[in-house]
């Protein structure tokens, strides 16, 4: 049996607001598997955008444990979760986040170049291609529409060779036949690289394309859809 990539246990998250403190997750326990795909569903507000910010460390459980490739998320300061997203993640969000004054070739290869791959411009370019891409290099955002701009989010997480993606609503912004082009490309990339899938959607057809499906209801696991499967 494949080993477990990411594993939790009985996470929760509770956040401080205006009207005061909101419990969001409530001890959650899920392993998912190395090269596993993982839909995440269930109605707005049950949690499952939060469930994914803490698998990829980018918010802190309150309570709980995550491993993610064998490192404990809770143990790391953000400079460590930040260095272990380059060298570990992609993350893919609904809105795309380019930065406006780089070209399609240059937010794909910053990162790379941050993380010190001296073959950034190559590695952006391939992966440009590889998501039909390869005349649009020296655009910028505003040249390119949402579906090509997500195209780029799609290469840039693709680009350091993760080990976890982790996607959320990736067609969220895009009408249909957009985003069922740009679901193609993202379990395209999965199978090229053999990485782990974790895909947030309210989509039932995309969730229904992934190995194993997580219904979150009110911060919880709905233990029915577990024993369904």
């Amino acid at each position: 049996m494949p080993d477990s990539i990411l594993s939790l246990r009985d996470v929760t998250l509770a956040l401080d607001g205006n009207a005061g403190r909101v419990e969001i997750l409530h001890g959650i326990s899920l392993d998912v598997t190395e090269g596993e795909t993982l839909g995440l569903i269930g109605p707005s507000g049950s949690g499952k955008s939060s469930l994914l910010m803490l698998m990829g460390g980018l918010e802190r459980a309150t309570s709980g444990s995550i491993t993610a490739a064998g490192h404990d998320l809770s143990a790391m300061g953000e400079d460590a979760l930040a260095r272990f997203r380059r060298n570990h993640m992609g993350v893919v969000f609904q809105s795309f986040h380019l930065i406006p004054t780089m070209t399609a070739l240059e937010n794909v290869a910053t990162p790379l170049e941050l993380a010190g791959r001296p073959e950034a411009f190559d590695r952006a370019e391939e992966e440009l291609r590889a998501v039909g891409l390869g005349d649009r290099l020296d655009h910028y955002p505003a040249q390119l529409s949402g579906g090509e701009q997500q195209r780029v989010a799609l290469a840039r997480a693709a680009a350091p060779r993760p080990r976890i993606l982790l996607a959320d609503e990736p067609t969220g912004n895009l009408d249909g036949s957009t985003g069922e082009a740009i679901m193609d490309l993202l379990f395209g990339l999965r199978d090229r690289h053999g990485a782990t899938l974790i895909l947030v959607t309210h989509a039932a057809d995309l969730a229904q394309r992934c190995d194993r499906i997580v219904r979150l209801v009110d911060g919880r696991i709905d233990s029915r859809l577990q024993a369904a499967q």
